[in-house]
């Protein structure tokens, strides 16, 4: 009866401990889910603010400003328009058959 009792004791011993064990297993991994689930929403946050400044970068008036001020391009106009046409000799040539 004693040898039963001890088993018995040592089961629920053993029992005991693995349910505890278990259960800060899991509390561990809910933490680490909710970090996770904080960081996504940061993430999502920055990916929002980052979408708006990208169009507020694609403005036609701020890419029209850097265009003028940087590149120091002009609108196109008549007053400053060339016209190209293609001749039939190239340059260079003479105009016969080689």
């Amino acid at each position: 009866m004693i040898r039963l009792n001890l088993v018995l004791l040592l089961t629920v011993l053993l029992s005991a401990v693995y349910l505890v064990r278990t259960q800060y297993e899991s509390r561990q991994v809910f933490v680490e889910l909710e970090k996770a689930q904080n960081e996504s929403k940061r993430l999502a946050t920055d990916k929002e603010k980052l979408e708006v400044e990208k169009r507020a970068q694609a403005t036609s008036l701020r890419v029209e400003k850097i265009a003028k001020d940087k590149l120091q391009m002009q609108v196109a106009n008549a007053a400053i328009t060339q016209y190209v046409t293609l001749t039939d000799n190239p340059p260079g040539t003479s105009g016969g058959k080689p």
